[in-house]
C-alpha cells in the first residue's frame, strides 16, 4: 500500500506545475498544427465534393437527363389522372398543375437553397 504522505506529496506536485517562459508560444503552435490539419482535410473535402459534382452533372447531362425527366414525368402523369378519373370521374389533374416543369424548378429551388446553406456554413467556419 502506499503511503498517505506521499500520495499527497504527488499530487501537489502535479497540481502546482511549473510555468515555463515560452508556454504561450507553445500553445500556439498547437493550435496552429491542428488548425492547419482541419483546414486540409475541408479543402480536400469540399474539392473532392466539388469534383464529384461536376463529374456528376456532366453525367446527367450527357445521359439525356432533360428528356428522361420529361418522360418519366408525362407517364406518372397519365398513371395519376387515370387514378383520379377513376376515383373522382369530373377531376382534371392538369387543372391543379400548371406544367410539368413545376416538379423540376422546385426541385432545383432546393438544391439552390440547400447549396447556400452550405455556402453559409463553410463561410462561417472560414
Amino acid at each position: 500500500m502506499a503511503e498517505i504522505d506521499f500520495e499527497r506529496r504527488l499530487e501537489r506536485l502535479f497540481s502546482d506545475a511549473p510555468a515555463f517562459s515560452d508556454e504561450s508560444a507553445f500553445a500556439a503552435r498547437v493550435e496552429q498544427r491542428l488548425d492547419r490539419g482541419w483546414n486540409m482535410r475541408r479543402w480536400f473535402i469540399g474539392a473532392a465534393g466539388l469534383a464529384g459534382g461536376v463529374i456528376g452533372a456532366s453525367q446527367l447531362i450527357m445521359s439525356n437527363f432533360v428528356q428522361r425527366v420529361e418522360d418519366a414525368s408525362e407517364g406518372s402523369s397519365r398513371i395519376l389522372q387515370a387514378g383520379i378519373a377513376q376515383a373522382r370521374p369530373g377531376m382534371d389533374l392538369f387543372a391543379m398543375v400548371q406544367s410539368d416543369w413545376t416538379v423540376v424548378w422546385i426541385a432545383s429551388g432546393l438544391a439552390v437553397l440547400a447549396m447556400g446553406f452550405v455556402l453559409t456554413r463553410v463561410i462561417e467556419e472560414i
